[in-house]
């Protein structure tokens, strides 16, 4: 006669259901949009300043949006507090991975904003975004060295994590640090090239899933952060060339617009944002003949960023945003 084992016990459910502590499960996925949402005030700015037009509009939206990021990033400074080691589990996942990135960068635009009234405030949020950067790029490279072969494939995440320091060097230039600028402008080149040409070869041997496509618009931030912050370095030259490498881009990504949006909206699509707005503001910095089709950019912007926006950051309240994106809890 033989015995069957034993089935195994679980414990009850928890009833009430146990609720997560405040912004234990802030979800990294709402940066990419706020970061859109940064780089929409910039690219108004430059459009406004371009027609004469009063800045006050601006300048109450860049105070909103400003307040928006601060908010955002003390939520998951409280979450990081609660358990350091959660920031690498978010750096697992690729919304994670995006949205830690995006939410140094958008600390790096908010202090070029902030800058503008108080130079002290914004050189002092600059050096922290910068050094936030930094430690993600090393805890990502760290990850990843870690991660079998086939779990380390090329991604357009990469260039947030480790092109997206570009994004300060407008604000350092504007703080008087021209050598840090520079700097950071050649810096990233070599290893945006390098991401380009690694993903041109994966894209042609595999062509990613339908949720994972709306990533592949992160491909033209580069072109564009680098375009812009070659006309704020003087370097005419540089700046049509990678004007004009984005402007091709941007135009197959329109293109293929039914093809990258066919999984439906999803919080990804943060990734159409601020790629959108750092063209504008790049077209709008070269001025000339770059000058009208910035600004219709900026329009474009101006009603598609917010809507995105929108759309992702209701979900983050009750927590269906963490939930879709696989936020780590702390």
């Amino acid at each position: 006669m033989t015995l069957e084992p034993r089935p195994k016990r679980y414990p009850p459910p928890e009833f009430p259901a146990r609720q997560p502590k405040l912004f234990a499960r802030t979800p990294p996925a709402v940066f990419p949009s706020i970061l859109g949402l940064l780089g929409l005030v910039v690219a108004l700015r430059l459009a406004f300043g371009r027609l004469g037009w009063d800045q006050g509009p601006v300048d109450l939206l860049a105070g909103l949006v400003v307040a928006l990021w601060t908010f955002a990033a003390l939520a998951y400074a409280v979450k990081l507090a609660r358990r350091p080691g959660v920031v690498m589990e978010d750096l697992r996942a690729l919304p994670g991975r995006s949205g830690l990135a995006s939410l140094t960068m958008g600390g790096m635009v908010a202090a070029g904003i902030v800058g503008a009234y108080a130079a002290p405030v914004g050189a002092a949020l600059l050096v922290l975004a910068l050094a936030g950067h930094l430690v993600l790029a090393v805890l990502l490279v760290r990850l990843l060295a870690g991660l079998p072969p086939e779990a380390r494939a090329v991604n357009p995440t990469l260039h947030l994590s480790l092109v997206g320091f570009i994004v300060a060097a407008g604000p350092a230039q504007a703080q008087g640090w021209p050598v840090l600028a520079e700097a950071l402008f050649w810096a990233v080149i070599p290893v945006a090239l390098a991401i380009w040409a690694l993903s041109l070869r994966q894209f042609a041997a595999a062509v990613p899933p339908a949720p994972l496509r709306p990533l592949l618009a992160i491909h033209l931030a580069p072109a564009a952060l680098l375009a812009l912050v070659a006309g704020l370095l003087g370097k005419p030259v540089l700046a049509s060339l990678f004007l004009g490498l984005g402007t091709v881009y941007a135009i197959m990504l329109l293109a293929g617009g039914r093809w990258l949006t066919q999984s439906g909206p999803s919080p990804l699509w943060g990734a159409f944002t601020f790629p959108l707005a750092a063209l504008a503001s790049a077209m709008l910095v070269a001025a000339g003949a770059w000058f009208w089709p910035g600004l219709a950019l900026a329009g474009l912007g101006l009603g598609v960023i917010p809507a995105i926006a929108w759309w992702v950051l209701k979900r983050w309240p009750g927590g269906k945003l963490a939930a879709v994106t696989n936020a780590a809890e702390a």
